[in-house]
């Protein structure tokens, strides 16, 4: 095979081929990813990379079970398959039984349609008609007397699975993300905006950049407030943030050993309990429009709630909370069968909805009617404090702002808060229309959300912190 214009098809297709292990299972990844970085009102980077990793996992059969050996390497041409697969061999016989071990599946329909066509590219000109209105707002901004820093990413990624079983699965996935940060002249004060996006068209910076105006406006009257519980309004991304943890916490052998906030004593799990009194649905759904995500698993390493041996399992779509009570858990085919579960794979989008998900009232409406309340912007650095109860803590960040009969009065502190989002969702008292929201925490690993602002009765600031 030559190593000119080798595609990522030929090489899963190699990879197999040169496998003496019991199992095989390759996944080829090609990504390309376009940037833009501005800072102080000015255009500052930009730029286009381009990158393939191949994985190759092999299983070996044994008399204590099955073993699994992964290995990954980066820009690999057609003269360094054979050893990668090599390696994955070797590192499989090394291996004592894998946990997880489960059969490789079969195919479950038919190879995908494109699977032998070129990976998917990206390039600057995902950003044709965003950059001029980039522009826009960055003379805004400037005329204003205020500073714009930001960055704009958009990535494509190609993923060729194929298995020794017969599977040959394709997937393309663009990710947009879109993170805009405005400052007063003298630094005292600064707000936040993000966007996620699958190709920048529906993303408008001219707005974000006039919502961040707003905000600096309101930061012009300071109040200090001291730690405690007020009523609340998360924003969607705040909110998204809070709910990306519980999902991650929602493992279905964790809940069954008694080592999450969804045990319950006695090998138990909190499945039909009621959540929250309000008819909340939080769901993943692969073709969720604007959202979509791979249909099927493409696991790279078992661990957690994810296993090699999954790779190819069709994906559904799975309510994790209906109305308010908990329906489902996370689980591989291998905790399914430990835990007498239904199989429950990770899915890589996240939405929750009310009961009137398209035309229930906006953040705007809800600060209209609070009569004395924090709203916040965004939080950050989330850390665990308690598996038990899904404990979070972590800062307020970029704007936390007095709302006083119905308007916004000036900004406040940053805080500290201790809260967990299970709790959280029995103290939600309203619930507002559902929005693809970028998480600013969790944006690195995570981006495919949609939430709604909510109204939280005694959110916990439990400490003021001098972040800015």
């Amino acid at each position: 095979m030559s190593n000119q214009n080798t595609g990522p098809h030929e090489l899963v297709e190699r990879a197999l081929e040169l496998s003496r292990a019991d199992g095989c299972v390759v996944i080829a990844d090609e990504e390309s990813t376009a940037n833009l970085r501005w800072a102080g009102n000015s255009l500052t980077t930009n730029g286009v990379t381009r990158g393939r990793t191949l994985t190759v996992i092999a299983t070996v059969d044994g008399q204590e079970g099955t073993a699994a050996g992964v290995v990954s390497r980066e820009a690999v041409t057609a003269d360094d398959i054979e050893s990668l697969v090599r390696a994955a061999e070797a590192a499989a016989r090394a291996a004592g039984p894998a946990e997880d071990a489960q059969p490789l599946l079969a195919p479950s329909g038919p190879v995908s349609a494109d699977f032998t066509d070129a990976p998917a590219e990206t390039s600057v000109e995902v950003f044709s008609a965003f950059a001029p209105a980039l522009g826009e707002a960055l003379g805004l901004s400037r005329k204003s007397g205020r500073l714009l820093y930001g960055f704009a990413n958009h990535m494509v990624t190609s993923s060729y699975l194929g298995t020794s079983t017969g599977v040959r699965l394709r997937h393309d996935q663009p990710t947009g993300t879109l993170e805009l940060n405005a400052k007063t002249a003298d630094l005292s004060a600064s707000a936040w905006a993000g966007a996620a996006t699958r190709d920048f068209r529906d993303v408008d910076p001219e707005a974000l950049e006039a919502q961040l105006a707003q905000r600096l406006a309101w930061a012009e009257r300071k109040v200090d407030l001291p730690a405690g519980r007020y009523e609340t309004l998360l924003p969607p991304s705040a909110l998204a943030d809070l709910m990306i943890n519980l999902a991650w916490s929602a493992g279905g052998r964790d809940a069954k050993e008694g080592r999450s906030v969804f045990s319950r004593p006695g090998g138990k799990t909190r499945l039909g309990e009621r959540l929250s009194p309000l008819p909340l649905t939080l769901r993943s759904d692969p073709a969720h429009p604007g959202l979509e995500c791979a249909p099927f698993a493409l696991a790279h390493a078992s661990g957690g709630d994810s296993s090699v041996f999954d790779n190819g399992l069709p994906l559904a779509p799975t309510d994790w909370i209906r109305d308010g009570e908990l329906t489902n858990l996370l689980t591989t085919r291998h905790s399914a069968g430990l835990t007498g579960l239904p199989v429950r794979p990770e899915i890589d989008n996240l939405v929750l909805e009310g009961a009137d998900p398209t035309s229930g009232p906006t953040l705007e409406e809800m600060v209209a009617r609070t009569e004395r309340g924090l709203l916040l912007t965004c939080l950050w650095y989330i850390r665990e404090v308690d598996p038990a109860t899904l404990l979070l803590t972590g800062l307020t960040r970029d704007g936390v702002y007095l709302v006083e009969n119905g308007e916004v009065t000036g900004a406040v502190n940053n805080f500290r808060f201790n809260e967990s989002p299970v709790d959280l969702l029995g103290r939600i008292t309203e619930v507002g229309r559902t929005e693809r929201c970028l998480p600013r925490e969790w944006s690195d690993w995570f981006t495919r959300a949609a939430m709604p602002p909510v109204r939280v009765a005694d959110f916990h600031m439990s400490s003021v912190s001098q972040a800015s």
